[in-house]
């Protein structure tokens, strides 16, 4: 399967997380590229990442986009978003669940996280994004 973004959005539906390793320098990357970005390569291949990792920072969102406004999440009710770094070495920016975000000062960098897929929508408009929780 090529790597482009829809790609990934279809193994995001399918509660899988796919990166790209490039087959010259052996780097791992998330979201996957086409071409690799530290040697220029453009032999890459899908690879599937255990999803495990830790969280490297993060912030707690009071005022979000639609999305997460018709999802509930509010000044009342915000929501954390960090950057991950997976075992396998690429950090990515996802929503950080299991966590007090009414609290943000008892979330701690280094916590271990795990992958998670929230769905959202309804009918044609329902998608899936990529989380993690603690």
């Amino acid at each position: 399967m090529e790597i482009t973004s829809a790609a990934f959005q279809q193994f995001l539906n399918q509660k899988k997380l796919m990166g790209s390793k490039c087959k010259h320098c052996g780097k791992v990357h998330l979201p996957a590229r086409p071409l690799c970005p530290e040697c220029g390569s453009m032999d890459v291949e899908w690879v599937a990442l255990k999803g495990n990792g830790k969280l490297v920072a993060f912030t707690t969102i009071h005022v979000g986009p639609t999305l997460m406004c018709q999802a509930g999440y509010d000044r009342k009710n915000p929501y954390c978003s960090g950057i991950v770094q997976l075992d396998e070495g690429p950090k990515i920016s996802a929503r950080i669940l299991n966590v007090d975000a009414q609290n943000p000062q008892a979330i701690k960098v280094g916590t271990p996280l795990t992958v998670d897929f929230v769905e959202q929508g309804q009918g044609d408009s329902k998608r899936t994004f990529l989380a993690f929780k603690a």
